[in-house]
């Protein structure tokens, strides 16, 4: 390192404390390492993503523990502005973000380590982490749409995985993974079913993506969303379900999905009681449904390199999609 590089930053820290009233968070300045490890990389944070998840945990609702006074939020893109002397998968300039989970970079791995959870997140002017759990980032996109990528896109991506052309898939909501999830089915030559509480959502999202139209469920509308699914798939259920909702949902989503189909699950929404999940096991077995979640560092390289790559996924394209925020 030289001496033009920074020595401190600025970050947004919990305060753990959840008294009515009481600031969740607070703004810190601290100290940089002096010197980075060998295969450290020092990154400058030009922009950073909020997620339903950052909100949770910073008012004490993550189901697993976290680190006390925890630096916030997960979703980052970056410039690496110095490197360690044994880094090879980087170079200065790079634009780059770390994987949400630095213990799970293949599917092999047995530990875990949530960004913003487990270890400091990325709300920070400066962040330093191992060349081994960062990802590049496209080149064309803006550092905000970049910032999308990281947590929401991934999730996505690899909740998406292994669905062919033409079949159909279930997307519940409107909000960030579900937004990725839409343009990625669509992309993709996928049939889309989406549901919303909100028929200004639907309508807003149908408008969006124009032909061939979505078609959609206003859950609030209509309980039984699971039956109306099934009619639109003559009986048969969708390929995949990205399911968010968690025990509220899981059972209605494993009824929906055809026999040895995909259930994705990638969120937790809903309210969860024990007793929305009574069918679980029973559903599961007589469905011969899938269910799973599963991203890691591979698929952070794998969703980059596609949506990078000129084909049906342009870069105008994708542009225009992700200038269109989630709801």
């Amino acid at each position: 390192m030289t001496n033009l590089l920074p020595t401190e930053r600025q970050a947004w820290r919990r305060t753990d404390d959840h008294s009515p009233g009481a600031a969740r968070l607070k703004l810190v300045t601290e100290p940089l390492p002096r010197e980075l490890a060998p295969t450290a990389v020092l990154i400058q944070v030009h922009a950073v993503s909020l997620n339903w998840r950052d909100a949770n945990i910073t008012n004490g609702g993550n189901p697993w523990p976290v680190i006390p006074n925890g630096i916030i939020c997960n979703d980052a893109a970056g410039e690496v502005l110095a490197i360690g002397q044994n880094v090879r998968r980087v170079r200065v300039g790079d634009r780059v973000a770390p994987t949400n989970d630095t213990e799970y970079l293949t599917h092999r791995s047995t530990g875990r380590s949530w960004v913003a959870a487990n270890e400091d997140g990325v709300l920070a002017t400066y962040i330093v982490y191992d060349e081994a759990v960062l990802g590049h980032l496209p080149t064309y996109l803006s550092w905000e749409s970049a910032a999308l990528i990281p947590c929401a896109g991934v999730t996505a991506w690899a909740a998406l995985k292994d669905v062919g052309i033409g079949k159909i898939v279930l997307i519940q909501g409107t909000g960030g993974v579900s937004s990725w999830a839409l343009k990625l089915a669509r992309a993709s030559g996928l049939k889309v079913i989406l549901t919303s509480s909100s028929d200004e959502k639907l309508e807003h999202m149908k408008k969006i993506f124009g032909a061939p139209e979505i078609q959609t469920i206003n859950y609030k509308t209509t309980p039984d969303w699971h039956e109306k699914v099934l009619k639109l798939t003559d009986g048969i259920g969708v390929d995949l379900v990205i399911e968010n909702g968690g025990a509220s949902s899981l059972v209605k989503s494993l009824k929906c999905t055809r026999r040895g189909g995909i259930v994705s699950q990638v969120g937790y929404l809903g309210k969860q009681q024990p007793d929305n999940l009574q069918e679980l096991v029973p559903t599961i077995i007589d469905r011969r449904v899938i269910l799973r979640q599963v991203t890691s560092e591979n698929d952070s390289a794998d969703v980059v390199t596609d949506i990078s790559f000129p084909g049906a996924l342009t870069a105008a394209r994708l542009n225009t999609w992700m200038t269109s925020p989630p709801l």
